[in-house]
């Protein structure tokens, strides 16, 4: 039987199925492995099943001579280095799709928690402050009627979109491509990203990381949004300049952000992105529901499974780069 090493602790469906074609060895303590004994424990393994938040390189991959498989169960794979495992006949998955629903209601939770101020309403009955407020005091703001910017009309984008109609928001889109299904996504094209910022009253950030998309929202950008415009971010935190961002912010450039990654991760708790009260930062949940890490962990394994057979890999990314 082929081995296989999962690095953190998936679904117990996605063990169950692997332990039928394949002896499995799994790292099962809440802090995720440290490199070395990661290398110590893939010398000898034909497949791994790599939950996102972990890194694969060139050199881990060397430390794994008989490495077939490296299934990421996640939908971005920016932690695996795929042109180094290419070089080395390795094939890379990963899982979309799946994570498309989770995550576009956690981008639409954010807007909605720091436009009514959430967080801070929180606090202030925590902390024994409730009190009759006045009619202009601890004011939030609305959801509904605005304009929804989205940058990256991909399947969570586009999600994202269909859920704004029922807020009556109008909503505009950049993409590389244009959408040919922009109506029924209820979207409008925009030809460039200063022309979005400039417009939207939320901006909601869902490209993939990449060199391209890397800062791709900077000082310039965010000198393009309105004063009173939010920024939500659940695709990667390298996608936005943080410094720049924590200064738009600390000078009241833009009104608010809502952040579920970061640059880097995890950020400090001493970050002084934290000290600012028109900033939400969770801990990249994005995909952290029931549901949905259970089908990601099946279907990181079926892709581990069909590559270890022979099959054609579902969610294969380089696959075509294979000869």
């Amino acid at each position: 039987m082929p081995r296989v090493f999962v690095t953190r602790t998936v679904a117990p469906e996605a063990i169950e199925l692997l332990s039928k074609y394949a002896e499995v060895d799994a790292w099962e303590p809440i802090e995720s492995i440290s490199r070395e004994e990661f290398i110590r424990r893939i010398a000898d393994v034909d497949g791994i099943l790599q939950w996102g938040g972990d890194s694969i390189d060139g050199t881990v991959m060397d430390a794994a001579p008989k490495l077939k498989v490296i299934a990421n169960v996640s939908a971005g794979y920016n932690n695996i280095d795929v042109e180094a495992a290419t070089q080395r006949g390795i094939k890379v998955s990963n899982t979309p799709g799946v994570v498309t629903g989770s995550t576009a209601d956690l981008a639409f939770t954010l807007m909605l928690a720091i436009s009514r101020r959430l967080v801070e309403m929180t606090d202030i009955v925590k902390n024994g402050e409730w009190r009759e407020f006045g009619p202009m005091e601890i004011l939030g703001h609305d959801v509904h009627g605005k304009t929804l910017g989205i940058i990256g009309m991909g399947r969570i984008g586009a999600a994202v979109a269909r859920r704004a109609r029922g807020f009556d928001m109008e909503v505009l889109y950049y993409n590389r491509h244009r959408r040919p299904d922009e109506a029924e996504c209820g979207a409008k094209y925009v030809e460039d990203i200063p022309t979005l910022l400039s417009r939207s009253d939320i901006v909601s950030i869902h490209v993939p990381m990449s060199k391209e998309t890397g800062h791709l929202i900077g000082a310039r950008e965010l000198s393009c949004m309105k004063p009173t415009a939010i920024l939500i971010n659940t695709a990667r935190g390298a996608v936005v300049d943080q410094k720049a961002l924590y200064e738009a912010l600390k000078q009241r450039q833009i009104l608010a952000a809502a952040l579920d990654v970061t640059d880097p991760e995890p950020m400090s708790p001493d970050d002084p992105m934290l000290k600012l009260d028109n900033v939400i930062v969770l801990p990249h949940i994005g995909t952290q529901t029931l549901a949905t890490s259970t089908n990601m962990s099946i279907m990181g394994a079926q892709n581990l499974l069909a590559g270890l057979k022979g099959e054609p890999m579902p969610n294969c990314v380089n696959c075509h780069l294979l000869t």
